[in-house]
């Protein structure tokens, strides 16, 4: 599935790869990077883990909506600092992340519309909103695969479906256009391609 966005356009390509947990994404994102031979600095890698160690958040405390938005700050602090000096840049999540698990975790559908709501209407989320709406830019969307699932004791073991169609909820509902690529594509070299062509990189 994808939707449609609208944003200005940008000189510079920017791949997001976003899901929930276990689906592949860093394994996605580290072989793009490698592909494309990108500077590290093109290479926003999750920050999330970061977060969570320097604040003293556990697992315990994912429902905690100041954890999620301590995550968006920084997610997008590391997004403004490298905008626009790449040609190509890579994201290992987005600041959409944080309102999925805000979502996810509000307990009943009132609460998770409300954290929704408080999540997207920051002011630095709103301005990082018209770069995820950009023609340049670029979602990628994993789909759960159940055999992949490991807890190393950090992750939120989500719900996978659940998580998934949250995911595309509120992708369609902020109007950032996305593709899915499902467990139905498995292999890292045809999830590198399909990312690279649908981003006119290959």
């Amino acid at each position: 599935m994808t939707t449609t966005g609208s944003g200005r356009a940008s000189s510079c390509t920017r791949i997001y790869v976003v899901g929930p947990s276990s689906t592949g994404k860093t394994t996605l994102c580290d072989a793009l990077a490698k592909k494309l031979d990108l500077h590290d600095s093109a290479y926003i890698t999750e920050v999330a883990r970061t977060v969570i160690k320097e604040r003293g958040f556990t697992r315990a405390h994912i429902g905690l909506l100041e954890m999620q938005e301590a995550i968006m700050d920084a997610q997008i602090e590391r997004e403004s600092g490298t905008r626009g000096s790449y040609p190509v840049q890579v994201f290992d999540r987005s600041a959409v992340d944080p309102i999925v698990y805000g979502v996810l975790t509000g307990g009943t559908d009132h609460d998770g519309k409300e954290r929704q709501e408080s999540l997207s209407r920051k002011e630095n989320f709103q301005a990082t909103l018209e770069e995820y709406r950009s023609s340049r830019s670029f979602f990628f969307l994993l789909g759960p695969v159940e055999e992949w699932l490991v807890d190393d004791g950090t992750r939120h073991l989500d719900n996978g479906k659940e998580c998934f169609g949250i995911f595309e909820a509120v992708l369609s509902d902020l109007e950032i256009s996305y593709f899915v690529i499902g467990e139905n594509m498995k292999k890292l070299d045809d999830r590198t391609s399909v990312v690279l062509k649908r981003a006119c990189l290959q």
